[in-house]
């Protein structure tokens, strides 16, 4: 999955104003009519919620939106350069680049939301506004300015409402199946997902969105294995489902093992609500074992179910919990990480 991308964004040039004399019969001296340049394109970042990824950005690293047209005689004004819009997915982070630094300019989170982050140049002003009662023929015109450029990087996080943890091969992707309408990726071997699946459960006249975060192994935190590409999209979800395959010799050890990770990537991330979930009772060797597990379980001050994703059973119940537990979750705010005020004046019209 493309999640992290730089590019290179152009603003259009200002057209150039010109130097131009009306010429008519029986008006020997018409006076200035250059016209102004028109104003460059700008580029605008446009939300898109049919866009799941960055990677239609991938080819192409950068973008230039059109120049104003020069102005021309009888006063006549340059046409508008057309700005380019490039669509991303919802949840996209945009900082700019300057220097070594990189300064957050805006957070994409509802689809048509947009930004500009590359203003075109101003057109100049053609010999007309240069003209005074001294200076009546006056034969100089402004260039036009030129556009902004500017690197930026876009930072997609995953805009979902439940997470699925849980090492791989836990039932992840089974549950997430079963659950909604997506299709990821399922098979007896780990790391079968490599890339995060979002579904849409639907309970009643109520829905939410779940999202199945890949395997997450021991050093994720460090950036082992697949570790940053999918800590990032846990960090907006509202509630987690953890997920503990009930076939493994210590699943209380599991479940420290990802906390752990989770809380060295993000200390912030210990405050977010959790259900854990003792998966594959289906199988008789675990359900044996389940009133055990559950007790090992029942101390660490989470709500404790027991599923099987493969058949469905406990599944509603877990479901209806998740939906509770977001009820009484307040959405997180709007990432905005600016150390001081900026202050962004319009451009004159």
């Amino acid at each position: 999955m493309i999640d992290q991308i730089r590019i290179y964004v152009y603003g259009g040039n200002g057209g150039n104003g010109v130097v131009s004399f009306r010429r008519e019969k029986f008006i020997p001296f018409g006076g200035p009519d250059g016209g102004d340049g028109g104003d460059g394109g700008s580029i605008v970042l446009v939300a898109d919620r049919s866009k799941t990824t960055l990677s239609d950005l991938r080819r192409q690293k950068h973008y230039r939106a059109n120049k104003g047209e020069n102005g021309k005689g009888k006063s006549q004004h340059g046409k508008k350069g057309v700005s380019l819009e490039i669509k991303v997915p919802e949840g996209t982070i945009v900082r700019g680049v300057e220097g070594d630094e990189e300064i957050v300019l805006g957070d994409l989170v509802s689809d048509g939301q947009r930004l500009v982050v590359a203003r075109g140049g101003r057109g100049g002003c053609g010999n007309e506004h240069f003209a005074t009662s001294v200076k009546q023929a006056p034969k100089n015109a402004q260039e036009g300015e030129a556009g902004e450029e500017r690197e930026i990087v876009l930072d997609l996080k995953l805009l979902a409402d439940v997470g699925l943890l849980g090492r791989p091969n836990a039932g992840k992707s089974t549950l997430i199946n079963a659950v909604s309408a997506a299709k990821s990726r399922v098979a007896d071997y780990p790391f079968t997902t490599l890339e995060p699946k979002l579904g849409v459960v639907e309970i009643g006249y109520e829905a939410f969105v779940i999202a199945d975060i890949p395997g997450l192994i021991e050093g994720a935190h460090a950036g082992h294995g697949l570790g940053h590409e999918f800590l990032r999209h846990i960090e907006r979800t509202r509630v987690l489902i953890h997920i503990i395959d009930g076939t493994t010799r210590n699943p209380l050890s599991d479940f420290e093992e990802i906390n752990r990770e989770l809380f060295l990537f993000n200390a912030s991330l210990k405050a977010k609500p959790q259900v854990v979930v003792v998966n594959k009772i289906d199988i008789p060797s675990v359900r044996e074992r389940l009133p055990e597990l559950e007790k090992s379980i029942a101390g660490i001050g989470f709500p404790v179910y027991s599923i099987s994703a493969a058949t469905g059973e406990g599944v509603p119940d877990l479901m209806n919990k998740a939906l509770e537990m977001l009820s009484e979750v307040v959405p997180p705010p709007v990432e905005k990480k600016e150390e001081f005020k900026v202050f962004r004046p319009k451009p004159v019209d």
